[in-house]
């Protein structure tokens, strides 16, 4: 017995710490949810703000957010919906501490130095400037759902609804697209005719 006292004064066998341990665990878990939803939350954070810089600071307070509060995920199953809602939280918190100048696009015409875009490119531009002007019921159901691949259940978790109401929302929002889209395409028809 005094040979195993005089070893742990002097460091020759060193107990785990219970904090070390801990800390470990912590570390563990936090890198395994960086290394396997990184991607995934920086493109809901692009697909939020369309700025590659600010898109990765949005990152990066997510996951400092994530790292203080990671003794609270209890399921790994849901670390992916958690980590949105944080990343959403922090978007939001964005706006809080910024007034900005609105000002309608429409009646400032955009040129790009003469560079003509791809129609695929146009095609998505439309689709990401009507999906902004959705109602925000209706946008936030939709962004979760095609920039998060999240399912209906899932999508009313995060936003505490009753999964009807989300599908119903989801429905109505297609249909707004979709009716935006036959809009354009008659008023393309006209104006060609």
């Amino acid at each position: 017995m005094a040979i195993s006292l005089f070893r742990k004064k002097v460091g020759k066998e060193p107990t785990p710490s219970p904090v070390n341990e801990g800390m470990a665990d912590k570390q563990t878990k936090y890198e395994a949810l960086v290394n396997a939803l990184h991607g995934d939350i920086y493109r809901y954070a692009y697909w939020l703000c369309r700025d590659p810089h600010v898109a990765e600071d949005l990152v990066q307070e997510t996951y400092l957010r994530a790292w203080r509060a990671i003794d609270s995920l209890v399921d790994d199953k849901a670390a992916k919906a958690w980590l949105i809602t944080i990343l959403r939280r922090e978007n939001a918190r964005r706006f809080e501490r910024k007034q900005f100048d609105l000002i309608d696009l429409d009646e400032f015409p955009q040129s790009d130095n003469g560079a003509l875009h791809s129609e695929q490119e146009m095609e998505h531009e439309w689709l990401r400037r009507h999906i902004a002007r959705l109602p925000e019921e209706y946008q936030e159901p939709l962004l979760l759902q095609v920039v998060g691949g999240f399912s209906g259940e899932e999508i009313a978790q995060q936003l505490g609804l009753n999964k009807n109401t989300v599908m119903t929302r989801l429905f109505r929002a297609r249909n707004q697209i979709r009716e935006a889209m036959e809009s354009s395409a008659q008023s393309r028809g006209h104006s060609n005719g």
